[in-house]
Formats: C-alpha cells, structure tokens, sequence
C-alpha cells in the first residue's frame, strides 16, 4: 500500500518538475533574469518541488536508517564509532582551516566565519579522500600478503 502510494507521489511530482522545467526553458533566460513575475511564477514553484522532492527523500533515508539501525543485526556500537569518526574528521578540518574575510566577485563580501567553514569542508573532503585510498591501498597489500 505504502509503495503504491509513493509511486503516485513520485509520479505527481516527477510531472510537476517536467512541466514547469518545460515552461522555464520556453520562457527563455533574458526574459526571467529581466522580469521579475516569471521569476515568482517559473523559478519559484519550481524551487519549492524541488524542496519538497529533497525534504521527502531524507525523511525517508532518516526513517529507514533509524529502522534498520535498531532491527536488523547492525551494531549500534559500530554506526556511533563511524559518526564520530567523521565528527573528528569535521573537527580537526575546522581547527586547521584560518578564514579571512575574501572578496568575491559580485562585490560582496565572505565573512570570514563563512570563508572557515568552507575551507573546513575542503580539508574534510581531502582528509576523507586520503583516508579512502589509504584503506583501499591498505587492503589491496593485505590481500596480496596473504
């Protein structure tokens, strides 16, 4: 039952994104970046399908996650030790990321909390990328030990 309805669901949506994707490339960019009615009446619904399409898929991944943590045989113990792992990671990515105030091209200006928090994540990002290949590379020399 569930399953039929979310099919119905996707499909409503899925026909509401094509046809106003449809009417955003008829109207054309000039005329939407020069009125601002078909912005409110192209741009808009079509952002708000889209949150509304990203706030139903993480509900359900939150609620499936949540269910099979605690039904299935995962380890509760195990899913908090890789949580934390990433939590240090974003951690010591924030500790070692500086953040200046950075001018930006439009001629405002980042904040330099704003400039740290994304320095942050492009030292977590690079910090989970070694760790990746570094457990890659350590499994292939184990396989190849044995």
């Amino acid at each position: 039952m569930l399953h039929k309805i979310l099919k119905i669901v996707a499909l409503i949506l899925s026909i509401l994104g094509a046809v106003w994707l449809v009417r955003i490339i008829l109207a054309g960019d000039t005329a939407i970046l020069d009125s601002a009615d078909l912005q409110d009446s192209l741009v808009t619904p079509f952002i708000y399908i889209a949150y509304l399409i990203f706030a139903i898929a993480l509900v359900f991944v939150l609620v499936f996650v949540i269910k099979n943590l605690f039904t299935s045989g995962s380890s509760l113990k195990g899913t908090l030790i890789g949580l934390g792992a990433f939590l240090a990671v974003v951690v010591i990515s924030f500790l070692l990321a500086s953040g200046e105030e950075t001018p930006m091209r439009d001629g405002e200006v980042l904040s330099a909390s704003a400039s740290r928090w994304v320095e942050a994540g492009i030292y977590a990002f690079y910090l989970l990328a070694l760790i990746a290949v570094g457990a890659m590379v350590f499994s292939g020399v184990k396989k190849l030990a044995k």
